[in-house]
């Protein structure tokens, strides 16, 4: 599996998941502190976490449900730890196939390896919010260009050894399938929810169409790539908005325990959350929770750890 090759046993990582309960499926770092980026974040220095159920992981990674730990897991990541669960495997391997399927859509029939990178590293940003307001507009590439060999390691083997393109590894370049019949086929290969999304942009109201039937219009329509992003942005945009709600949230709990209104999140309160939904914060946000502060130093660290079943 291609995510093997960024396997790390870094100590830091370890002191890190020593704070975490061991019935973990699978921990992985991502940030400026694991891999270089550029932009004027790079040297932020404070550790995010989250903590996801191993089912939903999956659910998202097969499914594309909101792309938010999918999207994640498109990009260079380090692998810190993963168990012997055969079903994660797979559907980790299956979204990165997935992520090279609908960035191929939306690109044209020849590109670089950097053009395509790009592409699938903007997959989780479609529709994002936060992309017009707040963030780095220049996110992705400041993503890209510094980890163009990272993302090769990633994809390289799934682009060699898929039949629809013509990988010149030299050159750096690409060309593949762009006629209705080869079109068709990798919008059938689409994972679930990106399908029924542009099943749901295309069918007229009131004819329901199957989506096999859609799929084979969108297959033939000179416009297929938008109709692919359009079907991404439908699925990022509640998703980002629920994650900036999210944020406000913390940072107003964050205020108020520094003022001594409300106590601090009690470790096991914040167990009782995190095994119900993703939750994604800062330490700072409860400094009674884990303690990742006093363990790393390290610029943008994030760390996200899929536990329980």
């Amino acid at each position: 599996m291609a995510l093997q090759a960024l396997q790390s046993s870094g100590v830091a990582f370890r002191k890190i998941l020593s704070h975490f309960p061991e019935e973990l499926s699978l921990a992985f770092a991502y940030g400026s502190g694991v891999y270089r980026q550029a932009g004027p974040s790079s040297d932020q220095k404070l550790i995010k976490y989250g903590i996801i159920s191993t089912s939903v992981l999956i659910e998202d990674l097969l499914n594309w449900n909101n792309l938010y730990i999918a999207g994640r897991l498109q990009k260079p990541v380090k692998i810190v730890a993963m168990n012997e669960n055969v079903t994660l495997r797979s559907a980790l391997d299956k979204n990165l196939k997935s992520a090279v399927t609908a960035a191929f859509l939306m690109l044209p029939e020849s590109f670089s390896e950097e053009d395509l990178f790009i592409e699938i590293a903007r997959l989780s940003y479609s529709g994002d919010f936060r992309m017009v307001v707040g963030e780095d507009k220049a996110k992705v590439l400041n993503i890209v260009k510094p980890n163009i060999a990272h993302f090769r390691e990633l994809y390289g083997s799934i682009l060699q050894e898929n039949p629809q393109v013509v990988y010149k590894i030299q050159q750096g370049s690409l060309e593949i399938d762009k006629s209705p019949e080869g079109q068709f086929t990798q919008l059938m290969t689409l994972p679930k929810t990106l399908q029924q999304q542009i099943n749901h942009i295309m069918d007229p109201p009131g004819k329901n169409r199957d989506v096999e039937e859609t799929l084979l219009q969108v297959a033939h329509d000179p416009d297929c790539g938008d109709v692919v992003r359009l079907g991404l942005s439908a699925i990022v945009r509640p998703s980002s908005m629920r994650q900036s709600t999210k944020g406000i949230f913390t940072a107003a709990v964050r205020f108020l325990v520094v003022l001594g209104v409300v106590p601090l999140f009690s470790l096991q309160l914040m167990h009782r959350l995190t095994r119900a939904r993703f939750i994604h914060s800062t330490v700072d946000d409860f400094p009674g929770c884990f303690q990742f502060g006093a363990i790393s130093k390290s610029p943008a660290l994030h760390v996200l750890v899929p536990v329980f079943k």
